[in-house]
């Protein structure tokens, strides 16, 4: 188990890379996946990358994180898009200070995409279930973090499907949160609620656009830190920006 003396120390390394046997106990396993299909221009990814380290970089955020009751997150993130193409995994982070979270701000801002095409969003959700599979952390809780601006393409043979992940993240006690940014498809929170849901306390939030992303996500995370209880309410014309009311895990 790691000290607070050499938090940037571990922060700087996959979690892969610690001695055989070593233990990292946390409040909080994330998985930040990052939609780079085709439907998202360059712009639109680097809003979403930019967005995400500004809400890591957020003293809010960050007392969050040590209100908590072991007092830190581990967090990585996933860039997917196209169901039959790699995904691109990033190590894992142990954020529990101010240099943390700002080494893990860092390695966001330095994301580029590789990858494009079709909205995979089934195998993305699996690849980040994965990834947290063979982290070798011990967290109280596990959530995928899933934003994107559309609907999962039509499935193909031999690929993940929706379902699929789904079933994975049940399997293993793995909550699946959405943020739905509405540019594209101005009911796509109701079809994250249907559709990507999972787990206890899942909840989705709405961004109006990209430029609406930075303040959604921070909130988001934020939720996500604190483990707060659903709040069930939606502005009327224009930005959609609070979270909305999430089903039962019964019924996701």
């Amino acid at each position: 188990m790691r000290t607070k003396g050499i938090g940037v120390w571990v922060a700087a390394l996959a979690i892969g890379a610690l001695p055989a046997g070593a233990e990292t106990r946390v409040d909080l396993e994330l998985v930040l996946a990052i939609d780079a299909s085709a439907s998202v221009d360059p712009n639109e990814f680097a809003l979403q990358v930019g967005g995400i380290a500004s809400a890591v970089r957020d003293p809010e955020v960050q007392s969050a994180i040590a209100a908590g009751p072991v007092g830190r997150i581990a967090v990585a993130a996933i860039v997917w898009a196209d169901a039959t193409l790699r995904k691109q995994p990033g190590p894992w982070f142990v954020v529990d200070d101010a240099a943390s979270a700002e080494a893990f701000a860092v390695h966001i801002e330095s994301f580029y995409r590789r990858i494009s095409g079709g909205t995979g969003l089934g195998s993305g959700i699996a690849e980040a279930i994965r990834l947290m599979e063979r982290n070798g952390i011990d967290g109280i809780r596990r959530v995928v973090d899933v934003s994107g601006d559309g609907i999962e393409t039509p499935p193909r043979e031999n690929v993940l499907t929706l379902p699929d992940a789904r079933g994975m993240a049940i399997g293993r006690g793995i909550t699946v949160n959405g943020l739905a940014i509405l540019n594209d498809v101005p009911d796509l929170d109701d079809y994250y609620r249907r559709e990507v849901l999972v787990g206890q306390g899942a909840f989705v939030m709405a961004a109006s656009d990209y430029d609406d992303f930075a303040d959604a996500f921070r909130r988001k995370l934020l939720r996500e830190i604190e483990d707060r209880p659903p709040v069930s309410r939606r502005p009327g014309a224009g930005r959609v920006d609070t979270a909305l009311a999430d089903p039962p895990c019964g019924s996701c």
